[in-house]
């Protein structure tokens, strides 16, 4: 018998935001503004921090935020998914990597569009990078992420930089906290499975700031593919097709920057950039796993770069609903300076 809960929750679902942070000062004033200013609000935020000791808790608790703070020697990715999911009590759960933020006031109702359709268990969304990102992490999101959706039934990609799931999904299928990366993606081939939709919002777009260094890069993409290995076990990536897709890449990266009239500038960093990226995938080809807490150390908490905050030029595209981040940034810090005197 369906009830007047199940319809409610599908036709105006409750939503808790999931913020998983460590050590994000930089950023995580400007994703709070972004969710403050949303034309639909989400009904709670919560930050699972693994320890930070930079401002990023100080900055949060100046925003209606529910803090929850997770040991950083027992920090995986799926834990603090896991945690912040225990601890959110609405419908749907959106994630949100501490150093984006929503490019306009309708991401949040962008987001939770599909879910009018009662099979759709998963929704993620568009992200672009700013003015600082790397040319190459730039044709990574254009094409993991295009700005049209396809209905692809095969499909059950994700990614929770920018992503939302019923809880009743996560209650049947928590997130494996064993990856080392790809939690999302092992988690919706699993529901995927289960004969649910996974769907695309290109609307809901978000600015992912990824400042990381070169080792930083190459880490990432030693976790991920060391992740994959497990998620698609009949996946065999060889180190002459690392050689061939670092060819490749590169090859489509100046394509693209000779086509646009910025090659010069973005030679050196398009080689370093796949160079990175493939020497870390070639090298969990030859791994067994994380054995030490220095590896552990370095894949989850490495140090991180400075990246300038400015925005790709896409408030051209959608001038209409784009965030004044300067304005509103500015009248948070006047309403602390008033708090702080009163």
């Amino acid at each position: 018998m369906t009830t007047y809960s199940h319809w409610s929750s599908i036709l105006f679902p409750t939503t808790s935001v999931i913020i998983r942070a460590y050590n994000e000062e930089k950023h995580i004033q400007k994703l709070l503004v972004g969710l403050q200013a949303q034309t639909c609000k989400p009904n709670e935020i919560i930050l699972v921090d693994s320890g930070s000791t930079d401002r990023t808790r100080e900055i949060a608790e100046e925003f209606d935020v529910k803090l929850v703070h997770m040991p950083k020697a027992e920090f995986t990715f799926g834990r603090s998914l896991n945690i912040g999911c225990a601890a959110a009590n609405s419908d749907i759960l959106i994630f949100l990597s501490a150093h984006t933020y929503p490019l306009q006031s309708d991401w949040l109702e962008n987001m939770l569009a599909p879910f009018s359709d009662e099979n759709v268990w998963c929704v993620y969304g568009k992200q672009r990078g700013n003015e600082a990102t790397k040319f190459s992490e730039h044709q990574i999101f254009n094409s993991w992420f295009p700005d049209q959706a396809t209905d692809d039934p095969n499909n059950y990609f994700c990614n929770n930089a920018n992503c939302a799931i019923r809880k009743i999904a996560w209650v049947d299928t928590p997130y494996d906290e064993q990856l080392t990366g790809l939690e999302d993606i092992k988690w919706s081939k699993t529901v995927h499975a289960q004969g649910y939709k996974i769907a695309y919002s290109p609307a809901a777009t978000i600015i992912h700031v990824h400042d990381e260094t070169w080792k930083q890069i190459e880490n990432r993409y030693f976790r991920e593919a060391l992740a994959l290995r497990e998620i698609e076990p009949a996946t065999r990536i060889s180190a002459w097709q690392c050689i061939q897709s670092f060819i490749n890449s590169v090859t489509s990266d100046t394509s693209n920057a000779y086509r646009n009239g910025v090659l010069i500038r973005n030679l050196a960093t398009i080689i370093r950039f796949r160079y990175a990226q493939y020497y870390g995938v070639s090298r969990a080809i030859f791994s067994s796993s994380v054995t030490s807490k220095r590896q552990w150390e370095q894949l989850y908490f490495p140090r991180r770069g400075h990246t300038p905050d400015k925005d790709q030029d896409l408030a051209t595209q959608l001038p209409e609903k784009h965030i004044d981040y300067h304005k509103l940034i500015l009248s948070k810090e006047k309403e602390n300076k008033s708090k702080t005197k009163g």
